[in-house]
């Protein structure tokens, strides 16, 4: 048997941390993870560290990535905020900032440079047809490197970084596209339908392994009192359920599909952190410093290898001690 390995990461902004904290520790645990997956996936910020790692990039590069960054990308000036009326008619924050870091790192680097199969999530906001018999609309894209005639190998790792992370009110829109949260925040559903493709992946599911980590459980909540809300109400947290309810539905679906050969890790957070909180990193290091990955651990011992004798392990969620 052999085993075919995916990695899904789910978007989340400057969480992206967290993310790659936690794997981080699954490499120290198992030294040679990462080395062994088959396919990268990836939304906005896990979009950019699927590239990341599918070109070479540690956890601990990635991490620290992120930590230089981080405020360079999420800082506002005085002059932005009187421009945009503090928010209202313009995207919180530039993407120059985050293209050059990108640019800094990758180069001109394409996905057909990449030494391993990826899959990124980004949202075509005008497929600009001129057939009548496919209308004129915006649509899903998904970016990989896979070889075929639909293969996107000759896009440039930094543009498809940008798409996936357009975060609608966050960035302003790039080349046409926005976040890949739109449509698919936890890409793993994604990758797996990319991985069974007789024409891209053309794997037998019994064979696929997939680690699906989340960048955090955030305790958020609406009162049911608020029954009688409309846009002026929902608008502030339209973003944050969508990414939410995306992921959840991802998850239950890679799990009646996959049962044990599916993992999903996210860590519970303490309190609400938002795609930008920069402040807050520190304590998403000392998050995963202190969760119990005694279930991944396991998990990843008894699914990524090629020994199919091994006991396996039932699936659940991690906590924080």
């Amino acid at each position: 048997m052999s085993i075919y390995r995916i990695l899904s990461l789910d978007g989340g902004g400057i969480r992206g941390v967290l993310t790659a904290s936690l794997l981080e520790r699954i490499e120290a645990e198992h030294p040679g993870f990462l080395a062994k997956i088959d396919l990268f996936a990836g939304t906005s910020t896990g979009g950019i560290l699927a590239l990341g790692l599918a070109s070479g990039m540690t956890p601990t590069q990635a991490r620290e990535l992120y930590e230089n960054m981080g405020a360079n990308v999420f800082e506002r000036s005085l002059w932005r905020e009187i421009r945009d009326l503090d928010k209202l008619i313009g995207p919180d924050y530039p993407n120059e900032p985050l293209k050059a870091d990108l640019t800094n790192h990758f180069g001109d680097m394409r996905l057909g440079d990449l030494p391993k199969k990826v899959l990124v999530s980004s949202f075509d906001l005008d497929n600009k047809s001129i057939d009548p018999a496919k209308p004129r609309s915006w649509k899903p894209k998904f970016f990989q490197n896979f070889p075929g005639s639909g293969s996107d190998v000759a896009e440039k790792v930094v543009d498809v970084a940008l798409r996936t992370s357009a975060a609608p009110t966050f960035f302003p829109i790039y080349q046409g596209f926005v976040d890949g949260g739109v449509v698919a925040n936890n890409p793993s559903m994604c990758a797996l339908a990319q991985a069974l493709n007789p024409a891209t992946g053309g794997q037998s599911l019994k064979d696929i392994r997939l680690l699906s980590v989340g960048t955090g459980n955030n305790p958020a909540f609406l009162d049911p009192s608020t029954d009688e809300w409309g846009l002026l109400q929902w608008a502030p947290h339209l973003i944050t359920l969508m990414l939410d309810g995306s992921g959840g539905l991802a998850d239950y679906q890679c799990a009646q599909v996959l049962g044990s050969h599916y993992f999903r890790l996210n860590s519970l957070l303490p309190m609400e952190i938002s795609l930008d909180r920069v402040d807050q990193i520190p304590l998403m290091k000392q998050i995963v410093a202190q969760q119990d990955l005694s279930a991944v651990f396991a998990w990843v011992n008894s699914n990524f290898t090629e020994i199919a004798s091994r006991p396996r392990v039932s699936r659940r969620k991690t906590k924080i001690n």
